[in-house]
């Protein structure tokens, strides 16, 4: 993907965020929270958006799965590996 379709898709997932929130659903963001990047960090890297994304995926997976062998556990399951892989790949600027 290019960067700007990253940052549509980290924009929509911020949204979905956003509205759950809005409708009182108790989740912890904190993991997404501390990596202090926002769809309107478009100075940010790609890979910094990705890993945003995958954090972010899982999180929001986690909320609608059922259990870890349900289709959106196993989701969730899938986007945390792809977080931990994509957060040994970015350099470390400083994070």
């Amino acid at each position: 993907m290019h960067k700007d379709e990253l940052i549509q898709l980290h924009t929509l997932m911020a949204q979905i965020k956003k509205y759950l929130e809005s409708q009182g659903i108790d989740h912890d963001f904190d993991e997404y929270n501390s990596l202090a990047i926002s769809p309107v960090h478009i100075h940010r890297s790609k890979a910094e958006h990705k890993h945003a994304i995958f954090v972010l995926g899982n999180h929001l997976a986690s909320i609608i799965a059922e259990d870890e062998f349900s289709s959106p556990g196993r989701t969730s399951v899938r986007m945390q590996e792809l977080a931990d892989k994509s957060g040994r790949r970015m350099p470390d600027d400083d994070q």
